[in-house]
């Protein structure tokens, strides 16, 4: 949900005019939209552990002399179809990978941002205002 969708939300729960009815329709769509959004956080944290546990394998593998280490992670690529088909594929996945290695690397370096006092909520939208 965006920052706007927020606000929009917001200014309409203020809104005087706006009848118990409708904020209970809220309330059930925002419920839903949360269960949801739990939902693709337990299936990404599934992938990402198994991926996880797939490149530890692998170089547990490697260290203790396998002969050939990388079947863990190949299979696991696999199964979700990630596997490079052609070389250039090959190349643009690298290619990807030092750039996500070095915007890893500057966010690392950036200090991070201190809040300053108390957020305005702004509202977008006519007719609708915030409690003061």
């Amino acid at each position: 949900m965006t920052r706007s969708e927020f606000d929009d939300i917001r200014a309409f729960l203020a809104d005087e005019a706006t009848h118990a009815g409708d904020l209970l329709r809220i309330a059930r769509t925002l419920i839903d939209d949360l269960e949801h959004a739990r939902m693709r956080e337990a299936i990404m944290r599934t992938h990402y552990l198994r991926l996880l546990t797939a490149a530890r394998a692998t170089v547990a593998a490697e260290t203790s002399g396998m002969p050939d280490p990388l079947t863990f992670l190949k299979d696991e690529l696999a199964e979700r179809s990630q596997l490079p088909q052609d070389g250039e594929a090959v190349q643009r996945i690298l290619s990807d990978a030092r750039t996500a290695a070095a915007l890893l690397a500057c966010l690392e370096e950036m200090p991070q941002p201190r809040p300053r006092g108390i957020r305005l909520r702004r509202c977008v939208g006519t007719g609708r205002a915030l409690p003061r």
